[in-house]
C-alpha cells in the first residue's frame, strides 16, 4: 500500500520562485488585466463601488441581503433538491436549455461498444458515471464511508513539480499547472470498464487532536492520512503528491465567472502592504480553449478560467468522456497502461469526433452556469445579525468577501443580454489563493498555488449542506463535519481569525455559526 501523509510537502524552491515572479506580473499589469472595470461608466463604477463597500451596519439585514444571486436567487421552498433549481430569470427558451443539460449532466454513461451508441464510452478508466454521482444534487461531495469502497464523490489528484528546464518553462508560460504521474496519470481512477483492471483503491485513516476553545468546550479534529492500495499497474513515482478533493457545491457558477477580473485583483495583497496578514494571490492560468491567460477562479485551487473549462476538465478526469475542448476517448490513461489505450471507445463518426460531441459540452456547462443560489434564510433575525458582526470582527470577511456586482456587458451565445449581467451577489468570496497553514497543506503545487494554498471558497449554501448532501463534509477533502471544525481547521493567513473564533464565548460562536448557516 502507497500511503501518504495529507501535508506531505514537495514543494521545490523553483516553485516558490516561480509564484513570486508570476504574482509581480499579475500585480503590475503585465499579464493584461485590467485595473478597473471597462464595462461601467464613472457614475455607475462610482454606485458599484458604493453598493458593495463592507457594512458597518448590523442592526438590521443590508437591502437585499436576502437574494445572494441577485435576480437569479432562486426563491423556492427548502428541499433536498434546493441546489438544483434553474435561475429564476430564465427565458422560457434558456429553461429548454436549462434541462437538456440537466439530463446530461445526470445521465450514466455506459462502456463502449454499446447499443446505446449516444451514451457510451465511459473510461475506460473512471471516478464515477455521471456528473451527478459526484455532485449530490447539485451539492458537494465527501470522503468514502469505508476502506476499500469507491470514492466517488472524492478524487485523489495525483501530480509532481516541474523537474526539467522545459517543464519549468512550460510552468512558466503556464501551459502546464504540474506533471501527472509517469503510471497513473492526474487521477487515481478506483472504476473501469469490464476487462480492465481499475487502477486501485483509495485508502483513508484518520488520526485525531483536541482543541479546547474559550469557556472550556473541547471540539476533536480530524486529520486525514490518504494512501493507495491494490495498485494494479506498479508503484506510483516517489516524487508524486497525492490530493484528496471532494466535489463543490455547483450553485452560482455563472454569477463567479461574470465578476470583472478587476473587482476580484482589487482584493489581492501578495505583499501585504496593507499590513493586514491577508495575501491574497490571483491564480494566472490559461483557457484550455481559445489559449488565451486568465484569471483561475473554479476548482479548489483555482486551476480553471471558466464553467466550461471546469466541464470539460471532469468529463475527462472524472468519467473519462471525451469532449471537443478535450478530445482525447482515452482520458487520463498512460502509456504505463497499454491495455487502456487499446479498449474500445466511444467515438460515433455520425455525431462528431468526440464521446460527447457538440451541444454535450454547451449544454452541460450553461446548465452549470445557471443553478440557482438559494435565497437567504433568517438574514434579518438578531441571533444572525449578532453572527454576522462578529464574522466581520473576527476577520473572516477579510478573505470571505461578501458582496459583489456583475460585469454589465455579458452576453450570452445567443448574442442576447445574458442572465448573470449586472447582479448584486452575495458570494462570501474573494477567489483568491491564501495560504492556509501546514495543516491543512496538501504538499501538490498547481500553477501559482503551492502545496498550503488554496482558493476561498464561497460560502453561499453552505447552511444547506445537510439538506442537499444528507451530511455534512466541509473544506476540501471533506475532513471537517460541523462548520465550527472547518473553522479551527483555518491557519496560515486565517490563524489570527480562527483564534478570534475560538477565544468568543459559546453563545457567540454559536450566533456565528447560525450566521453561516443562513447563507
Amino acid at each position: 500500500m502507497t500511503s501518504i501523509p495529507a501535508n506531505r510537502a514537495l514543494l521545490p524552491a523553483f516553485a516558490a520562485g516561480f509564484l513570486v515572479f508570476s504574482l509581480t506580473l499579475a500585480t503590475a499589469g503585465i499579464l493584461d488585466f485590467p485595473a478597473t472595470r471597462t464595462d461601467l461608466a464613472p457614475e455607475q463604477l462610482k454606485r458599484v463601488r458604493d453598493v458593495t463597500r463592507a457594512t458597518t451596519d448590523f442592526s438590521k439585514a443590508e437591502p437585499y441581503e436576502a437574494m445572494q444571486g441577485g435576480a437569479l436567487t432562486s426563491i423556492d421552498p427548502v428541499s433536498r433538491d434546493i441546489f438544483s433549481q434553474p435561475s429564476a430569470n430564465l427565458s422560457s427558451e434558456r429553461g429548454q436549455d436549462f434541462h437538456l443539460g440537466n439530463a446530461l449532466f445526470r445521465k450514466l454513461w455506459v462502456s463502449a461498444p454499446s447499443s446505446t451508441q449516444a451514451s457510451d464510452g465511459l473510461g475506460p478508466l473512471f471516478n464515477a458515471r455521471s456528473c451527478q454521482s459526484c455532485h449530490i444534487r447539485d451539492g458537494r461531495g465527501h470522503a468514502p464511508d469505508a476502506a476499500g469502497t469507491a470514492a466517488t464523490t472524492m478524487v485523489l489528484r495525483l501530480a509532481r513539480t516541474a523537474v526539467t528546464p522545459e517543464e519549468e518553462q512550460a510552468v512558466r508560460d503556464f501551459r502546464a499547472l504540474n506533471f501527472p504521474d509517469s503510471t497513473y496519470g492526474a487521477q487515481l481512477q478506483d472504476l473501469a470498464a469490464p476487462g480492465l483492471a481499475a487502477e486501485g483503491k483509495v485508502t483513508l485513516s484518520y488520526s485525531e487532536e483536541t482543541v479546547t476553545l474559550a469557556g472550556g468546550e473541547t471540539v476533536m479534529l480530524r486529520k486525514p492520512t490518504y494512501g493507495m492500495s491494490d495498485l494494479a499497474y506498479g508503484p506510483l513515482d516517489i516524487t508524486t503528491t497525492i490530493s484528496a478533493r471532494i466535489a463543490p457545491p455547483m450553485i452560482g457558477l455563472g454569477l463567479i465567472e461574470a465578476i470583472a477580473d478587476a473587482d476580484i485583483l482589487a482584493n489581492a495583497d501578495p505583499d501585504d502592504r496593507k499590513g493586514t496578514g491577508i495575501r491574497g494571490r490571483p491564480a494566472i492560468v490559461r483557457d484550455h480553449r481559445t489559449g488565451k491567460i486568465a484569471l483561475g477562479r473554479f476548482g479548489w485551487k483555482a486551476q480553471n478560467a471558466t464553467v466550461r473549462d471546469q466541464v470539460a476538465d471532469a468529463f475527462s478526469a472524472d468519467i473519462g468522456i471525451s469532449t471537443p475542448d478535450r478530445p482525447d476517448a482515452y482520458g487520463d490513461c498512460t502509456s504505463r497502461e497499454p491495455r487502456c489505450l487499446v479498449m474500445p471507445n466511444g467515438i460515433q463518426k455520425r455525431l462528431g469526433d468526440t464521446e460527447a460531441p457538440d451541444p454535450v459540452l454547451p449544454l452541460v456547462t450553461f446548465y452549470s452556469e445557471n443553478l440557482a443560489v438559494p435565497a437567504r434564510r433568517k438574514a434579518s433575525f438578531p441571533d444572525v445579525l449578532h453572527g454576522k458582526e462578529l464574522f466581520y470582527s473576527a476577520g473572516c470577511a477579510a478573505c470571505h468577501t461578501p458582496k459583489f456586482v456583475t460585469r454589465d456587458d455579458l452576453k450570452g451565445s445567443d448574442g442576447k443580454d445574458s442572465p448573470q449581467a449586472f447582479q448584486l451577489i452575495w458570494p462570501y468570496s474573494d477567489f483568491l489563493l491564501h495560504d492556509m497553514g501546514e495543516g491543512l497543506s496538501d504538499g501538490q503545487q498547481v500553477g501559482v498555488a503551492s502545496g498550503r494554498d488554496w482558493r476561498t471558497p464561497p460560502l453561499w449554501g453552505i447552511g444547506l449542506t445537510q439538506t442537499v448532501s444528507g451530511r455534512q463534509a466541509y473544506l476540501h477533502d471533506g475532513r471537517a463535519g460541523t462548520l465550527t471544525e472547518a473553522i479551527l481547521w483555518h491557519g496560515g493567513e486565517a490563524e489570527k481569525a480562527r483564534n478570534a473564533f475560538a477565544g468568543l464565548s459559546k453563545d457567540d460562536r454559536q450566533a456565528l455559526v447560525n450566521f453561516l448557516e443562513s447563507l
